[in-house]
């Protein structure tokens, strides 16, 4: 019995060759430069709304504005830095490739400047917790004595102008109504930090035992033993334990709004200024290799092998960001002044390392020419240069003689059609050899046509073009208006979770990462939804399901005297929202795509990116306002309004829609293959 070989032999086409495939590892090692870029951002769109709030405590609006910052830049810096990449043709881009040199030292350009944003703040730091601890021991200090001969501390003045203003950021009347909380008792309120409790394993189950610092000492207490200030312990846990439910919040808010009227306004100017200008510089130094990097993989990668290396680099950016949420949530669960020191250094040493692991395993002009070797192989188009020449300089197309009688008669008509005349229709020119139409075309190309109104361009379209304008145009308004939605909460939350629901800085960043992290195991059943109810309808599912979790976020998550519970129920909420993000992601940029050309395909990737990069630099001042003027908790009713908004365009989309798998038909190998590719090359 012949024995079967252990590997099958590769099927061959027509010309003998064998099937195009992507090369993996070459593709891996060009994604370190994504890594790098998405190890930056993901610490930076978390960690740099904790330290504005630590350092200036800004108002919600001034921290949003920015924020916006980066997006507002990149809508001129990406493109701007693409097309001088593009352009490259000095001694480091003959040595190195185009790209390379941008990713080498816009990477050291933000490592430098990056570690100087939170030492830029260093003092102004210590002077808003200088002034936290002074204010916080005053607390007890007597305000006034009231007619009946009592003292009334600062604290319980406080409360009570809290209570009586109606200021939902700092009192939630409704919340204390709800909970049968009267004046009387909220005023009453105060934090014993002398006291504490711990549970036997991991502080989380089994017994639990009760402190009290008495004389400077630790001691174990039952909670029907009186304290030396004259309650019982079970008093001053119930109390400890109320504090933390109806009054830290609004203290959250108000230290903030202390420490930027009382600190930041009289003498954190010129630390603001300075913090203000580094960071701008690590935001252009940050832009300058962006696209390049991103660029490089088409360089690397024949046109039809491209949306499967966009999926490797995705999978690598998703690296890089699970490496920055590891070092931000592990430095953030201590309590230190460096800790925003040690974060940047530590993100600036991982985007040297994968900088490194880049320079030793990409050799850009290496494989660029190895890319075109492979297309001129497989007869792959080679893309037009820039100064479009592609195949003048080979000798090819080279129209003879006798055609040159021909191409004189070649006008171009007011739709930049070619013609032999301009009596004849637009099809006579199909009537031409290829060479002459193609000839013609490179004499025409600078030919003025007449500019047309807006009116006559919309006429002159076919009723299924302009449907299909229409839809477009929708689908980018419903994109827009889901970034506005999303990104409001997404660059608030480390401030929300922190301030409002009183949660510490480390288990914030858990919530985040641990959502994030489970939602985007729907990548690959996203992928198979679409093919089986279409791309629209599955995006509006994943509207709905951010609009179900920002409300049910809105109605039942509020500070408790457990912070678990507000830490458990936002986790679960804001995992809806993460799976409605995921589904989205996967099928909007599709949708665009779909309607484009492959002449247009570059121009509506820049409207698609248009859209997110615009809403994303206006929603976080917008949301801001809502917090700052209404309420925290008004955030998600703001962003539950731009995605039902979203929702409502996205329903008169007609076009970009992808096929539906019939029913009852199974998906074959390669229809599954690509679905579960088209999924990881999501934006």
């Amino acid at each position: 019995m012949r024995k079967k070989s252990k590997e099958a032999a590769p099927l061959l086409d027509e010309q003998g060759r064998p099937p195009l495939k992507l090369d993996y590892p070459q593709t891996f090692k060009v994604g370190f430069a994504f890594a790098i870029i998405m190890l930056f951002w993901t610490a930076y769109d978390f960690v740099v709304p904790l330290l504005l709030e630590h350092a200036y405590g800004l108002p919600n609006s001034l921290r949003g504005l920015i924020m916006g910052l980066d997006n507002l830049l990149s809508l001129f810096m990406l493109p701007l830095f693409g097309k001088l990449s593009d352009n490259a043709h000095g001694k480091l881009a003959k040595k190195f490739g185009r790209r390379t040199p941008f990713i080498v030292i816009g990477t050291l350009a933000s490592v430098i400047l990056m570690v100087f944003v939170p030492v830029a703040t260093l003092n102004q730091q210590k002077n808003a917790n200088k002034f936290v601890e002074g204010f916080e021991s005053s607390l007890s200090d007597v305000a006034y004595v009231e007619d009946g001969g009592r003292e009334v501390t600062k604290l319980e003045a406080l409360l009570t102008e809290w209570y009586d203003s109606g200021d939902k950021n700092y009192c939630d009347k409704s919340y204390l109504e709800m909970n049968n909380i009267s004046k009387e008792y909220f005023v009453s309120l105060k934090y014993d930090s002398n006291f504490s409790s711990k549970k036997a394993v991991l502080n989380m189950i089994g017994s639990e035992s009760y402190y009290y610092v008495i004389d400077g000492e630790k001691v174990e207490v039952g909670l029907e033993d009186f304290a030396p200030n004259g309650l019982q312990y079970k008093e001053i846990m119930q109390k400890n334990a109320d504090y933390n439910k109806y009054v830290a919040s609004g203290m959250n808010n108000y230290e903030s709004d202390q420490i930027y009227q009382n600190v930041t306004k009289k003498t954190g100017g010129a630390s603001i200024g300075v913090y203000m200008v580094i960071l701008l510089l690590v935001l252009i130094a940050m832009a300058t290799f962006r696209s390049p990097a991103v660029a490089l993989m088409p360089d690397v990668t024949p046109k039809p092998l491209r949306s499967q290396g966009n999926a490797i680099i995705n999978l690598c950016g998703g690296i890089g960001g699970a490496i920055a949420f590891l070092i931000y949530t592990v430095v953030l669960f201590g309590n230190s002044i460096n800790n925003y020191v040690i974060i940047f250094s530590c993100v600036a040493a991982g985007m040297l390392l994968l900088l490194a692991g880049f320079l030793a395993l990409v050799k850009e002009r290496k494989m660029v020419e190895k890319c075109e070797q492979i297309c001129k192989e497989y007869g792959i188009d080679a893309e037009e240069d820039e100064d479009g020449k592609a195949d003048d300089e080979k000798g090819e197309n080279v129209v003879e003689d006798e055609n040159k009688a021909e191409i004189d008669a070649v006008m171009v008509d007011t739709s930049g059609n070619f013609v032999a005349d301009m009596e004849q229709t637009p099809d006579s020119a199909e009537e031409m050899s290829p060479e002459t139409l193609e000839f013609a075309k490179e004499v025409t190309k600078n030919v003025k046509t007449p500019r047309k109104s807006l009116k006559e361009w919309w006429n002159a379209k076919s009723s299924e073009e302009r449907s299909k304008l229409v839809s477009f145009w929708l689908i980018l308004a419903s994109i827009f208006m889901w970034f506005m939605g999303y990104n409001a909460i997404s660059s608030n939350l480390s401030v929300y979770t922190t301030k409002a629901l009183n949660l510490s800085a480390g288990v914030a960043s858990i919530i985040s990462g641990v959502s994030m992290g489970i939602s985007a195991i729907a990548f690959i059943p996203v992928g198979y939804m679409a093919a089986k109810i279409g791309r629209r309808k599955s995006i509006i599912i994943g509207f709905a399901l951010a609009i179900v979790s920002f409300v049910l976020i809105f109605a039942f998550v509020r500070p408790n005297n457990n912070a678990i519970i507000p830490a458990i129920l936002f986790a679960l909420f804001y995992l809806i929202a993460g799976f409605g993000l995921i589904i989205a992601n996967v099928n909007t940029f599709p949708m665009v795509t779909e309607l484009s050309t492959a002449q247009t395909v570059g121009q509506y990737t820049g409207y698609y990116y248009m859209a997110t990069m615009s809403a994303q630099a206006i929603t976080p001042f917008i949301a801001g306002l809502i917090m700052d003027h209404i309420s925290n908790r008004g955030l998600f009713l703001y962003s539950a309004i731009c995605v039902a908004i979203a929702i409502l365009l996205m329903v008169f989309v007609k076009h970009g829609d992808s096929m539906v798998i019939g029913k009852g038909r199974k998906l074959t190998k390669e229809e599954k293959k690509q679905i579960r590719l088209d999924a990881l090359d999501a934006d």
